[in-house]
């Protein structure tokens, strides 16, 4: 009897143990998976490329969302924008850049000078950033976020989210106003002004 009631407290012991060591695991967290917490919070607090709302548009509204697969996409129907990417925030910010990326970053700040380009009636900010980028030779890289239904831009020109520090990454502008929304459901009106703005402060420095 003795030997049981021992063997019953060993075993409760050892199972009271292993709860406290599993425990005290969850607590612990490694580098890696500080910066995919880190990342991870960046892309959310971006929303998909977009960012908290700066200005106005040029019409006075704010445009809502068009989602992607409710957009019709008509080829006979063309009109023009502009389109702009610059990085000048990494200028003033080098204390923060993964040495590896100083050589990617110009000089002047501006990967895309501003040129006025065409599109389709019924494409999106992210349509035209996407052909733009393969027309001219232009590095880019995005991801589809089904949470926000709208394609995410991980980097362009070399340079990506995190380059900068943990708040860096790409946001985008129309007409001077940041929607909160990601680019593939931004859906484009003639005239519109695109800007690429590469922010090392989840868009609090630029604007």
């Amino acid at each position: 009897m003795r030997k049981a009631v021992q063997k019953t407290a060993s075993n409760l012991l050892a199972f009271a143990l292993i709860f406290m060591l599993l425990l005290s695991g969850c607590s612990i967290q490694t580098p890696e998976q500080a910066q995919k917490d880190a990342e991870l919070a960046a892309q959310a607090a971006a929303a998909a490329n977009g960012a908290e709302v700066k200005g106005e548009p040029a019409s006075g509204g704010m445009p809502g969302p068009s989602e992607p697969q409710n957009s019709a996409i008509d080829p006979n129907k063309s009109y023009a924008c502009t389109l702009y990417i610059e990085c000048g925030s990494v200028l003033n910010n080098t204390d923060k850049l993964a040495p590896n990326k100083a050589r990617v970053v110009p000089a002047s700040g501006v990967i895309y000078g501003q040129q006025t380009v065409s599109f389709y009636e019924g494409e999106s900010v992210f349509d035209v950033l996407l052909r733009e980028m393969q027309r001219n030779g232009i590095q880019m890289e995005y991801v589809n976020t089904p949470g926000y239904n709208s394609g995410y831009i991980r980097g362009i020109g070399n340079l990506y989210e995190l380059d900068c520090g943990e708040l860096s990454g790409w946001q985008f502008s129309v007409n001077g106003w940041s929607p909160n929304y990601g680019p593939s459901r931004y859906q484009l009106q003639s005239g519109d002004r695109i800007v690429w703005h590469y922010t090392c402060n989840l868009g609090q420095d630029w604007g």
